[in-house]
């Protein structure tokens, strides 16, 4: 019977291994038919190539905006600018996933709990004898077990306000992993900080392990990590076919620990002699804003963001036996602009132009116009994300309301080295490094800017470690396939 059982095991691997192929070259059968959904919230922009720069007067002379003909790949881009509700999300989940660590409660599932908050979990809230949608208060859990337990997320009873009980968004961390590709792609030795002690050791001291911040980031005495391993084979001619790796793949693998939650208080600090504290009361948490923009997030918030929607995208996936698709990131400066321009090469403005009204008289955008006159365009500050009308693509907001970062770094000659492929230019700034290296770009003007910084060719930037309440942010998926006018034909 085992004889039987073993020549039965190696007909069915002989049979699976070429069944249907008759010895022909036909890949691997029995893979997935692949078609791309469109991400919810998100529209489609073909790949094409454009004018990027300037398409008006350059009216500060600087001559760093002038034009290049570029190509872009296909992507996806949030129709409207990421809002309070959106963003609150993530901060609920990370608000969530500490809580569950806590209670011991956290598996490889916890990426697809939706928040407490939510009302289709309701049998989550009874379970877990906790309801973050009430008013908490010590004595009415005081009784529960649990409670003394997430006690630590609120806010310690000397700083509260009131004697409310509101969690601490000091506490509000959220850990994750990104992997540095470019680095990974260099050949030979990776770059380094040679110290006096060792030969070599990780220049990391900007990311230290939260754990043991006065350590810095591991290091294994002889090990030199990440530098090339030649994994290639001499032959009897004493050819070599010069295919190489890496000895430590975890050289590449950055770990980050950031706090998630907005800063309320730059509503206060970006402006001086200026009444804007009703704005840091209520603008993030208030449901009258849900649908507004959220401001306060520096770049390093946003990028933080997009690992975040994209593990709860491809964990989803994952449990549905479904192939992963590409991160949510923040759009190149190239990707911005010609989503911006939605199809109208040249065009100074989204909407087309040259001019900033439409034939009755109105803006077509939520700016400073007129010297000041704020509401002149409709909005005081920001506006809900889906105002004015979209470009061609359908993209809402692409000039005005709040400037959006990009992930490129900031150099005034960008447009003389960068590529005309997929032009990107990007640096991972240290804690040591100057401020000039710290600048990233920020496209699309604001609620406080001229006019100027609304058109599609005019660029700018700030610094990625700082929050304004003038700059948020929306996400691109690049597309997997061929990108065409028409992405049906892809398939």
């Amino acid at each position: 019977m085992k004889k039987l059982l073993y020549f039965a095991v190696i007909a069915v691997t002989l049979v699976s291994c070429g069944s249907g192929s008759r010895g022909e070259l036909v890949g691997v059968l029995g893979r997935e038919t692949w078609y791309h959904n469109d991400p919810y919230g998100m529209l489609y922009i073909p790949a094409g190539s454009y004018e990027m720069g300037q398409s008006d007067e350059d009216v500060p002379f600087v001559h760093y905006t002038r034009t290049k003909t570029v190509s872009v790949a296909a992507f996806y881009m949030d129709q409207m600018e990421i809002d309070n509700n959106e963003y609150r999300q993530f901060v609920y989940w990370v608000r969530d996933s500490i809580a569950r660590r806590i209670l011991g409660q956290e598996d490889e599932t916890t990426w697809l709990v939706p928040t407490l908050d939510d009302e289709l979990e309701e049998k989550d809230a009874e379970d877990w004898n906790l309801n973050w949608r009430e008013s908490l208060d010590f004595e009415k859990y005081a009784e529960n077990e649990q409670f003394p337990l997430l006690a630590e997320l609120f806010l310690p009873e000397n700083e509260r306000f009131y004697n409310r009980l509101e969690l601490d968004v000091r506490k509000l961390k959220f850990e994750y992993y990104w992997i540095d590709l470019k680095e990974a792609a260099v050949k030979g030795r990776p770059k380094v900080k040679k110290l006096s002690n060792a030969e070599y050791e990780d220049d990391t001291e900007h990311r230290k392990d939260m754990n043991n911040p006065d350590q810095p980031f591991p290091y294994e005495p002889g090990i030199k990590r990440g530098q090339d391993l030649d994994l290639g084979y001499r032959n009897s001619k004493g050819q070599n076919n010069a295919i190489r790796g890496h000895e430590d793949r975890s050289k590449f693998i950055i770990h980050e620990i950031i706090n998630v939650y907005p800063d309320t208080l730059c509503w206060v600090r970006d402006f001086t002699y200026s009444y804007n504290e009703p704005q840091t009361n209520m603008y993030f948490w208030h449901p009258a804003y849900d649908g507004y923009p959220v401001v306060g997030v520096t770049w390093q918030q946003a990028n933080a963001f997009g690992v975040w929607r994209t593990q709860l995208m491809n964990s989803y996936r994952k449990a549905n036996w479904e192939s992963y698709v590409q991160d949510f990131r923040l759009p190149t400066e190239a990707e911005w602009e010609y989503a911006s321009r939605g199809g109208l090469d040249g065009s100074p403005y989204p909407w087309g132009g040259p001019y900033i009204r439409n034939s009755s008289g109105c803006f077509l955008g939520n700016f400073k116009p007129m010297r000041g006159r704020y509401m002149e365009d409709g909005g005081f500050h920001t506006v809900r994300t889906d105002r004015y009308h979209p470009n061609d693509y359908g993209l809402y907001c692409m000039a005005g309301n709040v400037a959006e970062w990009c992930s490129t770094a900031y150099d005034e000659s960008a447009y003389e080295f960068s590529h005309d492929l997929n032009p990107e230019y990007k640096y991972h700034a240290l804690d040591h490094d100057p401020p000039s290296m710290k600048r990233k770009v920020i496209r699309g003007g604001s609620w406080k800017d001229i006019g100027y910084f609304l058109q599609t060719g005019s660029r700018t930037y700030e610094y990625q470690d700082s929050a304004k309440s003038y700059i948020g942010f929306r996400n691109v998926m690049s597309y997997l396939g061929r990108g065409g006018a028409n992405k049906e034909g892809d398939q």
